[in-house]
């Protein structure tokens, strides 16, 4: 199997608690051909989608550990067609880039995406969770969303709560999140400014949330394969941070799946799969559903630590059998069309 890691540069892994390189390790234990390219290093040649890749080289023995396969590892740069490759791993951090997209939608149908273009489309901003809310359902916090400051004032005002979480439509690991309180209303105001209005003129849509009891304890990553949870932790905030995201300085502990956090992973999963979002990491807190990751959810060294497991196995193992029925079912295909031209 040969799979393309589309993600950001090999310089910029962090050996020792990054998830693309644990993932990018076992497809290299298991020999298969990886290669890596960031977005801007995609490119039509001839009409050809092309990437300028970073491949990694085989190696006789892979080291068992992350940061001494990452000293080891030995590179070299191709301009490789991406039709070619059975896998394209997205793993591009966000904000979303379209014109990624747009190149690689000419090789969808050859190539198997994790996670699929349209789905990440779909499920790319944090507008994505407000699907698996309605009137009936209690699995997402209150939630407003609005470039109208008036509006977001008036939210905060008549909110039974005195406190509510503030942060950007197109935010990642944490960046942005603020905790507001009625207690500061005076300061309101010049935060939306910051928040909603660019120096430009133009505006930005920011996400309104209902405060969740307990979240000044952290919340619940949970990682999905397929729509089912194969993984779990507890993100703990730092002492003087509310985000509890571990690039934000939080701490990892073990955590096992409550009643009702099962209950919301069995009632989110099939529409993940449905939209081709087979590798997904989930945010929790209170059993309520905060943020669903799609890009390049992380978590998969510091749940290893934690557990003393190998979750990237589950997930390479996933992959290969991905390819190998689109193999077959190519090949059903192939015999068939030539009984047909043969007959």
């Amino acid at each position: 199997m040969n799979i393309c890691f589309l993600m950001y540069p090999w310089e910029d892994i962090d050996p020792e608690n990054d998830t693309s390189l644990a993932l990018i390790h076992e497809c290299v234990k298991r020999n298969h051909g990886v290669a890596l390219c960031s977005p801007a290093n995609l490119t039509i040649r001839n009409s050809v989608t092309n990437a300028f890749c970073t491949v990694v080289n085989r190696m006789d023995k892979v080291s068992s550990s992350l940061k001494t396969f990452y000293k080891q590892a030995t590179l070299r740069e191709e301009m490789l067609p991406l039709a070619g490759f059975d896998v394209i791993f997205m793993r591009a951090n966000p904000p979303l880039d379209p014109i990624m997209l747009n190149f690689l939608d000419s090789v969808k149908d050859d190539v198997f995406i994790v996670n699929s273009l349209q789905g990440i489309r779909e499920a790319n901003n944090k507008l994505y969770t407000a699907a698996f809310g309605d009137s009936h359902s209690n699995i997402i916090p209150a939630t407003h969303v609005s470039k109208n400051k008036n509006y977001l004032v008036k939210q905060i005002k008549e909110s039974a709560s005195d406190k509510m979480i503030l942060k950007p439509l197109n935010g990642f690991g944490g960046s942005g999140v603020i905790l507001i309180e009625k207690s500061a209303m005076s300061n309101i105001k010049s935060l939306l400014d910051f928040y909603v209005t660019n120096s430009d003129g133009s505006s930005n849509y920011v996400i309104l949330q209902e405060y969740i009891e307990g979240a000044d304890q952290g919340d619940v990553r949970i990682l999905l394969l397929n729509g089912e949870p194969i993984g779990a932790m507890k993100r703990v905030p730092g002492s003087d941070d509310h985000r509890s995201n571990v690039s934000a300085g939080g701490s990892v502990a073990k955590h096992t799946l409550t009643k009702e956090e099962k209950a919301l992973c069995k009632q989110i999963g099939p529409k993940l799969v449905k939209d081709g979002l087979y590798f997904v990491g989930i945010d929790v807190i209170g059993g309520k559903l905060v943020e669903v990751n799609v890009m390049s959810p992380g978590g998969v060294t510091y749940m290893n630590k934690v557990y003393k497991t190998k979750i990237q196995c589950k997930v390479i193992d996933f992959v290969e059998s991905k390819v190998l029925d689109q193999l077959e079912a190519f090949n059903r295909r192939s015999r068939l069309r030539n009984e047909v031209a043969n007959a």
